[in-house]
């Protein structure tokens, strides 16, 4: 079978990363250029030079390149799109590619700006039959895998707790750290969730916000426990309490994924991957092909979104598994809120954090001018 690929929201030229965008279509590209099943044919952006460098980039035509993207889906008829925009925009664009009739959408993470819209965007999906997808590409890091394995294969006996340590902010980076943890517990929905979060300084990514620093205490509804920390002051704060991006705790033993720092060259006190088992006096490091941070996880993960469309399998980055992890990072913010424990399934549509600014409950310091 072969597929026609479409992006929207190509973004600038990946060379300066930060916090307005990625320029993550391109890495999309990257993994759809390594199908030779998926052709790239048309691509949509507000900024026609930046759809334009685009399409000069990967061989689009001219008469496929966009400003509205739904005059995209009504000219070309994707059979993919790649949504790479803001989360603000996620779910009213991902519903439109799909009752456009768009057989796959892989979107960017985090799911989108609201739980409400988080949650249409998986009920339209599956309504109509669309596979949706979301780029929790960490999954396929082979540090994680082999960590999964360790851990299916019994080497710290029955998983108790799942840790986490997040840069950032729960909802952009916590949401590869929420969806890393259920990865751990086979997609076990989470029973309660308990946070606590510091908002004094505006933190914008991509134009959302993003908390300073959190605590949550979460329980899933096979026993297991879940322990997430978040700092983006880098002060250390909460994250101090985990100091390693995940750790599995079972009733025999101890794995740990580490560095929690997205520049691993940046912390080099811990390995990859190590594990100790119930009585060893050491821990033992195990080697990997690879880090956790690598835009070839993306390809990987485009792969086995192919895949799967080929097939007619349920991928692992499904809308399902990732409405889990957005559940989480809402019932955080939520418990926050309401100052006490949040028992799931989560009953709200808003973004909590969004809301409680906007009323006045938390009053965040405008952003420095050179952080902007």
């Amino acid at each position: 079978m072969s597929y026609q690929v479409a992006m929207i929201g190509t973004g600038t030229e990946p060379e300066n990363p930060g916090r307005d965008g990625y320029a993550m279509a391109y890495h999309h590209a990257e993994g759809y250029e390594k199908h030779d099943q998926c052709e790239i044919v048309a691509c949509a952006d507000i900024v026609p030079e930046n759809a334009q460098a685009f399409a000069d980039e990967y061989g689009v035509d001219d008469a496929n390149i966009f400003e509205d993207y739904t005059e995209m889906l009504e000219t070309v008829e994707p059979d993919i799109v790649s949504l790479c925009v803001p989360p603000v925009i996620h779910a009213s664009i991902a519903i439109d590619c799909i009752r456009a009739g768009v057989d796959s959408i892989h979107c960017e993470k985090p799911m989108a700006q609201t739980y409400g819209g988080a949650r249409m965007m998986t009920q339209e999906a599956a309504r109509h039959d669309t596979q949706l997808t979301f780029n929790h590409q960490r999954r396929f890091s082979d540090a994680v895998r082999t960590a999964k394995q360790l851990l299916d294969d019994g080497e710290i006996g029955d998983l108790e707790r799942v840790e986490f340590s997040a840069p950032v902010g729960i909802f952009d980076y916590g949401s590869h750290s929420f969806d890393l943890c259920n990865y751990f517990n086979d997609e076990v929905s989470a029973d309660w969730v308990l946070g606590q979060i510091d908002y004094s300084e505006e933190n914008l990514v991509f134009g959302s916000h993003n908390e300073n620093q959190a605590v949550v205490m979460w329980e899933y509804e096979n026993g297991v426990h879940g322990l997430g920390t978040s700092d983006a002051t880098g002060t250390g704060g909460p994250a101090g309490a985990v100091q390693c991006h995940n750790r599995l705790i079972g009733s025999e033993g101890t794995i740990e994924l580490g560095p929690s720092s997205a520049d691993e060259d940046e912390d080099e006190s811990l390995p990859v991957l190590r594990i100790r088992r119930a009585g060893d006096e050491e821990w033992e490091t195990v080697d990997t092909e690879d880090g956790l941070h690598s835009w070839e996880f993306i390809d990987r993960a485009i792969a086995e979104n192919v895949r799967c469309l080929e097939e007619d399998d349920e991928p692992e980055l499904s809308a399902t598994n990732a409405l889990n992890a957005t559940e989480q990072i809402f019932a955080t913010w939520e418990s926050a809120r309401r100052r006490g424990r949040v028992d799931l399934p989560l009953d709200i549509d808003d973004n909590p954090l969004d809301s409680m600014v906007e009323d006045g409950q938390l009053s965040p310091e405008p952003m420095a001018e050179e952080d902007n």
